[in-house]
């Protein structure tokens, strides 16, 4: 494999190297998952790891500069008048058919508290519109948004090993499947 990267011009290009770093990472995440190696993002986006590094002093930083953009749309969104929980949950599925590193990194129980932070900037909007919808009767009284954290997880688990060209379809099935538990009442 070539070395890709650029020349090292020094402090004038860091704002360039943080983009790139970041349009990498959203490219890898997606392919490859939170998980992904480091290494593999910093080759992407034509930069030495120590550029990496500089920028970005650990995969959770890096990754809330990617994901911040997905979060940002979702409480756009969300705050747009007439929104519903409809919406956000649409919105959520195309981030999620897209990459499903975004869901990873709010689903799964997070140490570091920025994650936490994130995760709950997320269910507190869908907290938001669930109450919406609780009041017009379209779910079920005893939902909350860490059971819709929880099955947007869930749908994450089944298009990460779903080929990307399959994850509409998947991702349909699966909304038909939980929606049953969603709009239903429960019964005795």
């Amino acid at each position: 494999m070539s070395d890709t990267r650029r020349p090292n011009r020094g402090p004038s290009a860091a704002a360039e190297n943080r983009a790139a770093l970041i349009a990498a990472a959203r490219d890898v995440f997606a392919g490859s998952g939170y998980d992904a190696p480091l290494s593999a993002i910093a080759r992407a986006a034509g930069v030495g790891q120590g550029s990496l590094y500089r920028h970005f002093p650990d995969r959770v930083s890096l990754a809330l500069a990617v994901f911040e953009e997905g979060v940002s749309s979702l409480e756009a969104l969300a705050a747009e008048p007439g929104a519903t929980l409809d919406d956000v949950l649409a919105l959520m599925t195309e981030q999620t058919i897209t990459s499903t590193a975004f869901i990873d990194m709010v689903s799964v129980p997070p140490a570091d508290p920025r994650m936490i932070e994130v995760r709950d900037r997320v269910a507190g909007l869908l907290d938001d519109l669930l109450g919406r919808a609780r009041r017009a009767g379209a779910v079920r009284a005893d939902l909350t948004a860490d059971d819709l954290v929880m099955a947007v997880g869930m749908l994450a688990g089944v298009l990460r090993r779903t080929p990307a060209p399959a994850r509409r379809h998947a991702a349909d099935r699966v909304w038909r499947l939980l929606r049953h538990g969603i709009d239903t009442p429960a019964r005795p």
